[in-house]
């Protein structure tokens, strides 16, 4: 879940929480994702209860999210449906609404987030009317950009994620070469993004806010716009990738290679080469410093003690330490913030000699830099398929370690030195 859903979902929670007493009712969840890991952490923190997280892969049912277990959904009918309420943040709202009603539920189910803008599901004539104005709204977005970049090829970025950036600019060369395109403008919706665009070759960057980005998207898919690509996999653009997951793994740099890009699987990436030296390197102890990375915008947190646990392994081996941090976020106690550009990342790395972070797009960035590097995986599935994060985002030259509910940083170690 990136940023913008994150807050439209918490938006909309506290705009419900004016007219439902959630505190007086039995709080359910629908679908073992990510998303909904984080509106489970998000409930937790303003103290709220969820009974479960409901699913239909059996295989989950062991599963426990911060002593939430994974629950079959006609577990739902043990509750009286006017003391319940079900929150539900995948885009398989209208599926998932349908098969509670099909079991006789008949409490509250709610939409948080509307992931599915794209898609139709009504031909109400207001529907269609408010798709209409956003084609519109769009199509003098395209206008304005093919203006500035007469006889561009035009790649749009839908999403606010640094990961999926990096994979769809390792590849976007290959994919020019064999379209033959000579010059090119990457569109993305922030300015986070745009920095991991320049790390490769010289594109032209433009950033929109997402809403804006959105509508010239809908006007590209609407008006089938030739001169324009969306380098994406997950939102049912032109062809549903995701749906391939149901069947098969594939890693999420395999999708974007052959399935958003259609290159051979062994075609080899582009590497980022417009790195920049920290200028002040020097308060970089050589080989005696650890980067710690605990933040990630579409990763639920990990227990605060773990990374206080390694703060004072790390400390008492002598290391200096620093939690790297960007916009608001805090360095964690007893260590130095660092909000430095991506593009000078490399170098403070591989002087510093130790990496640990949360498994995030800011992994991807760093991937080529030579020290160690560790990668935590929360233990969740991607979105509504059985295959785990750890499946889909694992990375070469790192040590990946998934994290389990209730694990602490001794069971973590002996996973990464076994």
């Amino acid at each position: 879940m990136d940023t913008t859903h994150y807050n439209e979902m918490v938006e909309n929670f506290k705009t419900l929480s004016k007219e439902i007493d959630f505190s007086k009712r039995k709080i359910f969840l629908f679908g073992h994702c990510e998303a909904t890991l984080r509106l489970a952490d998000f409930l937790l923190g303003q103290g709220f209860i969820v009974a479960a997280i409901l699913d239909n892969n059996s295989e989950k049912y062991n599963i426990k999210f911060k002593g939430i277990p994974v629950a079959n959904p006609a577990e739902i009918l043990k509750t009286e449906s006017d003391k319940t309420v079900v929150l539900i943040v995948t885009r398989f709202y209208e599926a998932m609404n349908e098969q509670l009603r099909d079991l006789g539920f008949n409490g509250k189910v709610i939409k948080l987030v509307d992931f599915n803008s794209f898609a139709e599901y009504s031909l109400d004539e207001g529907v269609r009317k408010r798709k209409l104005e956003r084609v519109k709204d769009g199509r003098k977005t395209l206008d304005i950009i093919k203006k500035k970049y007469p006889d561009f090829f035009y790649v749009f970025c839908p999403f606010d994620a640094l990961g999926d950036v990096y994979f769809c600019m390792g590849y976007l060369p290959a994919f020019l070469r064999k379209r033959s395109f000579d010059k090119c403008v990457i569109c993305v919706p922030s300015k986070a993004c745009a920095k991991v665009v320049r790390l490769f070759d010289s594109f032209e960057t433009e950033v929109f806010p997402q809403r804006e980005l959105d509508a010239a998207i809908q006007a590209v898919i609407y008006y089938q716009d030739k001169d324009c690509y969306i380098a994406h996999q997950d939102r049912p653009y032109v062809v549903d990738l995701h749906k391939a997951l149901k069947i098969k793994l594939i890693p999420l740099e395999t999708i974007y290679c052959c399935g958003v890009f259609g290159l051979p699987k062994d075609t080899v990436p582009t590497e980022p080469e417009n790195w920049e030296d920290y200028p002040w390197i020097d308060e970089i102890e050589d080989g005696k410093t650890l980067i710690l990375s605990p933040y990630a915008k579409s990763v639920t947190a990990l227990d605060a003690k773990i990374w206080d646990d390694i703060i004072e392994e790390y400390s008492n081996k002598g290391f200096r330490i620093f939690t790297n941090v960007s916009g608001t976020e805090e360095a964690i106690a007893g260590t130095i913030p660092l909000n430095v550009p991506l593009n000078q990342m490399r170098s403070i790395l591989e002087k510093a000699g130790t990496f640990i972070g949360i498994r995030s797009g800011l992994c991807d960035v760093i991937r080529t830099a030579r020290c160690r590097k560790i990668a935590l995986y929360p233990d969740y599935n991607y979105s509504d398929t059985k295959w785990k994060a750890i499946d889909m985002y694992s990375i070469d030259d790192f040590e990946n370690i998934v994290v389990y509910d209730g694990d602490n940083w001794e069971n973590i170690k002996e996973r990464i030195n076994s």
